[in-house]
């Protein structure tokens, strides 16, 4: 095979240039430097180690999570002619060591495997006697107890490269992770002097939206956003397992092929959804956040958050999980403040395996951390885009599409409400008590609970003193004054409200204070449908090509974007080749990809051409 990286990115990966931080993370690999690449989903972190991995000596083993990323890319391989397999627990003993047998023989140039897989005994005497050459870690973020899916299992990587008898160069992927959690990688996989490649998170293609909805009217609101993407595949993620259940049943209502998954599911039915989902016989899956990581399907077109997940990490995450291909796709939040709470009772029931009690104190309090920073997103009124990068660190030059940008809003006087409620805190204050959001709104209130009676708290000079607001309404201005600093949050799991010096000047000095909100109030009906450039392809025969793609992938049992992904398909309608020279230069067509289905194609699309010429001259 040629050793020049940029004709095998090509002739096998089908693209005629290297994505930002590719080629210097393959440089680096190359040259037997460890690397460390933080780079967004769908910036190609797998052509980094893929590549590498065809031109060095020797297998590379690639430590992945889940099954289903294993299964996906070595399959992608297979189809553009790389000889890849995987070792995990959907083989049976006979596969098991047939595939290590193959493996030892040089049979595959790269080897996917689980992390628990490396302590087993006959997985160590295949690796003491192969040519390992690259060992690659994806979702390294999951080696930190900091990360959003730590997992103990990644804690025995160092160990297993330890026991080489030579170290291989070593490479660490992730899609997102804060400085404390980079630190963390390099540390617990103890990477030798890594170059870091830090690409940027901002992903152009996605449209970020954020619907602030009552809990009871969560489910019209999913209706019109189904009707909105009806044409596309797409991920709803769900809270826990009710509501999974809750939403299938309501896309099967509305005559949406759906499937779902969660952990209470048993091994089998979770695949046969996964299965499903990823070969498009039902377009949408609703799913907790147990599916997806990993998941290689490049042709969702949204990503739905029924609920508020517990961190800004976990969430771009999951809503990256769209538009993996670069084409245009949408991401949209369902708020509701009744989503803290569900965070909250996760995160304070978390076991902590492998934690102390200190540990697990600090892990919570960072949790409760994230959390805050995810209400922030939910809730704040400047650019969702901007929020999300310089959660990571980096500065959002220019959004290229959210739902706050696109939105109109206003500035409405908030400073009577915000004095009785500053003024009720101070009171419970005076009597040295602290409650959270929750108690304090019964008390404004005026509510009649069995604690506010038995502690007297109905004889505050501010006891009811809000009871024409609603709760909802409270909660949104307790937010938006802790927010703007007036109020603070403890840390701890009890979320007690206390005034900052800010809000006590505000108070004593009559300051005015004001509220951002969308121009239609508190709760938006409907969110403004984001505005979409005009394709700049043949949309007609975009149609024609999928269509034949899908049948292609019936035919040969493979999923559909694995034959090509959606932005190659909105190539080919663009550019029309009709000879194996013109179909070479579509991004995302190699050698192999040209010799398997080229003459289908090309001849879909000299078909279309020649009717759509027949047709102009019949006009």
């Amino acid at each position: 095979m040629t050793t020049d990286k940029h004709k095998l990115l090509k002739e096998v990966f089908g693209h005629p240039d290297f994505r930002p931080g590719q080629e210097q993370a393959m440089d680096a690999l190359l040259s037997g430097r460890d690397i460390l690449a933080v780079m967004p989903t769908g910036a190609g972190k797998s052509v980094c180690y893929q590549l590498p991995a065809l031109m060095r000596e020797g297998i590379t083993l690639v430590v992945s999570p889940l099954i289903s990323l294993m299964q996906d890319q070595s399959l992608a391989l297979a189809q553009n002619g790389v000889s890849a397999a995987f070792i995990n627990s959907t083989l049976s003993t006979e596969e098991f060591y047939h595939t290590l047998r193959m493996a030892e023989q040089g049979a595959y140039k790269l080897l996917f495997v689980a992390p628990e897989r490396l302590e087993t005994e006959s997985f160590r005497r295949f690796a003491l006697n192969s040519p390992i050459s690259m060992i690659t870690v994806d979702e390294a973020h999951c080696v930190s107890q900091w990360g959003q899916d730590f997992r103990p299992s990644y804690l025995k990587i160092a160990d297993f490269i330890a026991s080489l008898p030579y170290r291989p160069v070593i490479g660490a992927f992730t899609a997102t992770a804060t400085d404390r959690v980079r630190s963390d990688i390099k540390e617990k996989l103890c990477l030798n002097d890594p170059a870091e490649i830090v690409t940027g998170f901002d992903r152009p293609n996605l449209f970020f939206e954020v619907m602030q909805v009552e809990k009871r009217n969560k489910p019209a609101a999913l209706t019109e956003l189904l009707d909105r993407f009806r044409d596309r595949s797409g991920i709803i993620y769900c809270a826990t397992r009710r509501q999974t259940e809750e939403v299938l049943t309501l896309c099967r209502a509305n005559n949406i092929d759906s499937a779902m998954y969660h952990a209470g599911m048993s091994d089998a039915d979770r695949y046969n959804s996964q299965q499903d989902f990823i070969y498009d016989r039902v377009r949408v899956m609703a799913a907790t956040n147990a599916f997806g990581m990993g998941i290689d399907k490049s042709n969702v077109g949204f990503v739905i958050h029924y609920s508020m997940p517990k961190s800004p990490e976990a969430y771009y995450q999951e809503a990256g999980r769209a538009g993996r291909d670069g084409t245009a796709a949408d991401c949209v939040l369902l708020y509701s403040p009744s989503d803290v709470n569900t965070a909250l009772y996760f995160i304070e029931h978390t076991e902590g395996e492998g934690l102390t009690s200190e540990e697990l104190h600090r892990f919570k309090r960072q949790e409760r951390a994230r959390l805050d920073a995810m209400v922030e997103y939910c809730t704040r009124t400047g650019c969702l885009r901007e929020y999300l990068l310089g959660y990571f660190g980096e500065q959002c030059h220019e959004c290229s599409g959210c739902s706050n940008c696109r939105g109109e809003f206003t500035d409405i006087d908030i400073t009577d409400a915000a004095q009785r409620i500053i003024s009720c805190i101070f009171r419970l204050s005076q009597r040295r008590l602290r409650f959270g959001i929750n108690m304090v709104c019964a008390i404004l209130k005026g509510g009649r609970d069995r604690r506010i009676l038995e502690m007297d708290l109905n004889t505050l000079s501010t006891y009811g003193i809000m009871s024409d607001y609603k709760r909802k309404e409270l909660k949104v201005i307790i937010d938006s004054l802790t927010r703007d600093g007036y109020i603070a949050r403890s840390d701890d799991e009890y979320r007690l409200l206390s005034i900052t010096e800010k809000g006590h000047n505000a108070v004593v000095d009559r300051e005015k204070i004001t509220m951002r909100v969308r121009a239609d109030k508190y709760v938006p009906e409907k969110a403004a449908a984001p505005v979409k450039a005009a394709a700049d392809f043949d949309s007609e025969l975009f149609d024609r090509l999928r269509n034949l793609r899908y049948e292609l992938a019936k035919e040969r049992r493979v999923p559909a974007y694995i034959i090509f992904s959606n932005a190659a398909l909105e190539d080919m309608a663009r550019r029309k080749p009709v000879t194996r020279q013109e179909f070479l230069q579509v991004n995302g067509v190699g050698e192999m990809k040209l010799t398997m289905y080229g003459e289908e194609f090309i001849g879909a699309i000299s078909e279309y051409q020649r009717k759509k010429s027949e047709s102009e001259e019949q006009r």
